[in-house]
């Protein structure tokens, strides 16, 4: 009988069939959290129990270097829900914090989505972690979407893979090329942590990268 092994915290979380697959996600992570079942239904159990008490900490404090990702777009639609318009502004922005010294980027296009330009600013945060060499440093990804957050933190891109970029409901999953990045890239990465902050509040580096795209849209 083959075994389900769950991880709770490890480079990638979720459900997987294999020891050499949980492996890779929780080999040298920091205090990584994983369990084997022989039923999938009660690794499930385990995962779903533990992730419902856990709350997204708010404490940038666990590595050296932080890493603040943002992404906005301006449907200039007066009602809500009204789909985004070709000429819309959007743009993403990251900011890496080092002790030595800070790097920033911001772009935009137009026509995209909120949720685009956030999982843009990721991807752009992450090649430039690799680009600087910093890959195998310890990261604390600071977010405020939820929707990026929740794909890295809760199995989500890993079930997208699994399901050839399909989601659960069966339907594709959007903006799928960003997020195959994201996925080539993450395995590079030895000690990524993620935490959620509040948007628009009294986070500096979350307001950083908050000027930066709407600076870039009003040069837009």
């Amino acid at each position: 009988m083959g075994k389900f092994y769950a991880v709770k915290r490890g480079r990638q979380t979720g459900i997987f069939t294999s020891w050499p697959d949980c492996q890779k996600q929780v080999s040298g992570f920091p205090n990584a959290r994983f369990k084997s079942f022989t039923d999938k239904t009660a690794a499930l159990n385990w995962l779903n129990a533990e992730s419902s008490t856990t709350q997204p900490s708010t404490n940038v404090k666990k590595a050296a270097i932080q890493v603040y990702t943002d992404g906005g777009s301006r449907n200039h639609g007066n009602k809500l829900g009204q789909h985004v318009k070709s000429d819309d502004k959007a743009a993403w922005a990251y900011l890496i914090n080092t002790p030595t010294g800070s790097y920033e980027e911001s772009g935009g296009e137009y026509g995209s989505t909120n949720n685009r330009m956030e999982i843009m600013a990721f991807l752009q945060a992450l090649k430039k972690l690799l680009a600087l060499g910093l890959n195998h440093e310890p990261l604390e990804f600071v977010l405020d979407s939820r929707y990026v957050l929740d794909s890295l933190t809760k199995g989500w891109l890993t079930s997208w893979q699994r399901r050839n970029w399909r989601k659960a409901d069966g339907n594709a999953v959007l903006n799928k090329e960003l997020w195959q990045e994201v996925a080539t890239l993450l395995p590079n990465f030895s000690i990524p942590y993620y935490t959620w902050t509040k948007g628009h509040a009294n986070n500096p580096g979350n307001n950083r990268v908050d000027y930066l795209l709407n600076q870039t849209m009003d040069q837009m």
